[in-house]
């Protein structure tokens, strides 16, 4: 009997261990909720540039392509955090969905085509496509929301059906232009941090045997510090 409650036991905890969540790598105690309604690609500021024209499969190629260059972007801006796994889920996700990446780039490319007047300007406008649509993605004051937001993203995707990419952007597109918005730290006025608050004197001339303050040898305490505005609300 006690050796089949250990083995239940040890059944138990292993399967607890495989479907247990990942820990999402957190910047803030409570992060800014970015989510925002899904989008199609013809919404202003969604995808890099307007595609004039285009019908509702290149509207999707767009904002798929755009997603994937967002994820590279973020690959490559997102590695001072190694939690975020943000090479890792991206390299992944180029693998798992490589055949509708594939199928989107050659739908875009087909587009130029079509709104160009020769072959070379089809190409030139892919390209300065292709680099409108990752400038769009710089970010330096708002890089913990963004970084978050596109990991959370990833991973999604490299879980997801392979053919579920476009679907992931357009349900997730609105987030991760919101992220591009710089904001602190949701749960308290002010951000909680060395760098941020005021830290409390802790010389032990200023403190008796009992842990009370002694005013007549140091002043007034500093600590806690004086209430104001706080940063979130300010972003």
């Amino acid at each position: 009997m006690i050796v089949l409650r250990t083995a239940l036991a040890l059944g138990a905890a292993s399967m607890g261990l495989a479907v247990a969540a990942p820990a999402s790598a957190q910047f803030f105690l409570q992060s800014r909720d970015f989510s925002g309604a899904p989008v199609q690609g013809d919404e202003p500021g969604i995808i890099g540039q307007p595609l004039p024209g285009a019908t509702p499969t290149e509207l999707r190629a767009g904002l798929t392509w755009t997603m994937r260059a967002a994820l590279n972007v973020a690959a490559l801006q997102c590695q001072f955090e190694p939690t975020l796994a943000s090479v890792a889920n991206y390299n992944a996700l180029l693998g798992d969905h490589s055949e509708e990446l594939k199928n989107t780039f050659t739908t875009l490319d087909k587009y130029f085509r079509r709104n160009a007047k020769t072959v070379k300007e089809g190409q030139m406008a892919l390209d300065q496509f292709g680099t409108r649509t990752y400038s769009s993605f710089a970010t330096v004051s708002a890089q913990y929301g963004f970084c978050q937001t596109a990991a959370s993203i990833a991973r999604e995707a490299v879980f997801a059906p392979r053919g579920a990419f476009g679907d992931i952007a357009s349900r997730r597109m609105r987030e991760l232009r919101n992220s591009l918005t710089p904001w602190g730290e949701q749960r308290f006025a002010r951000y909680i941090g060395r760098d941020y608050t005021t830290m409390p004197r802790l010389d032990p001339i200023c403190w008796n045997k009992k842990a009370e303050w002694v005013t007549k040898k140091c002043g007034l305490q500093n600590w806690p510090p004086a209430g104001g505005t706080g940063l979130a609300a300010r972003r």
